[in-house]
């Protein structure tokens, strides 16, 4: 990373010190609780009743395990995508619109480019701490075991990363926050609860199935969970991985272009 996008890593990370606080619910309890609701109390039910069963990773997963194993993985993506699309939206509004710390930026040496590696490098950090204690409550919770099983938590990083470039691209180009109402009613929350986190995808309509299979959170929940699981497969998982790749890649170059636009006249 050059010096310069070292620097806006390094301002972000000072206002974290003074803020996260009020990260505390939000970014740690309130996944713990939804899994704890979740998977220990309508896990019970769902145990009871024998589960599902389905084709892909996530289908298969309900049929030789209990429902904590089967959500715990699919919260740890989608935990990382809310961390992103937070992370992603309303701050880098505060940099552009209401404090235009990044247009103070650009009055130094500091390019756009910069400014974008720096902060998408910070939210990666954000989305490797959250989904790095999760985890570690998955693991006290006992809903994962074995060793290969924490390479869940690089895989919801890449998940996290692949909502936040291109959500960061779109904030560049907002000039009020009423356009991150639609993505978060229309984008984030379907994507909550329709990509494969509460249930098999395969349970859904066979048009959903295939929108569901194109959407990120899908790949990321499925690649989670079956490393998790430990039920990966090389071919599936080289797909999970270059979609979600493809999708980071694509996010970082539209947020080269959309901040320089706005930050350079």
């Amino acid at each position: 990373m050059a010096a310069p996008a070292v620097r806006i890593l390094e301002h972000e990370l000072l206002v974290y010190r003074r803020v996260w606080r009020g990260s505390i619910f939000s970014s740690f309890l309130s996944p713990v609780f939804f899994l704890a609701a979740m998977g220990l109390g309508l896990g019970s039910l769902v145990d009871a009743g024998g589960g599902a069963e389905g084709g892909s990773a996530s289908g298969a997963a309900l049929a030789g395990v209990s429902y904590l194993a089967f959500l715990a993985p699919g919260l740890l993506a989608s935990t990382a995508m809310q961390t992103a699309a937070g992370e992603a939206t309303f701050p880098v509004m505060a940099g552009l619109v209401w404090v235009k710390s990044f247009h103070g930026m650009t009055a130094t040496p500091i390019q756009p480019a910069d400014i974008v590696i720096g902060k998408l490098t910070y939210i990666g950090l954000r989305i490797l701490l959250v989904v790095g204690v999760f985890f570690v409550v998955t693991v006290l919770f006992g809903a994962v075991s074995g060793p290969a099983a924490v390479l869940a938590v690089p895989a919801a990083l890449l998940t996290g990363l692949a909502f936040a470039a291109p959500i960061a691209a779109y904030a560049a180009t907002q000039r009020d926050p009423s356009g991150f109402n639609a993505l978060f009613r229309f984008g984030v929350i379907p994507l909550f609860l329709f990509s494969g986190t509460f249930f098999p995808i395969e349970q859904l309509p066979d048009l959903l199935q295939v929108v569901a299979r194109l959407t990120p959170l899908w790949h990321g929940v499925d690649l989670c969970r079956s490393l998790a699981l430990g039920t990966a497969e090389p071919a599936q998982t080289a797909i999970h991985l270059a979609y979600l790749g493809t999708m980071t890649t694509a996010g970082v170059a539209a947020a080269l272009v959309t901040f320089r636009r706005r930050l350079v006249r």
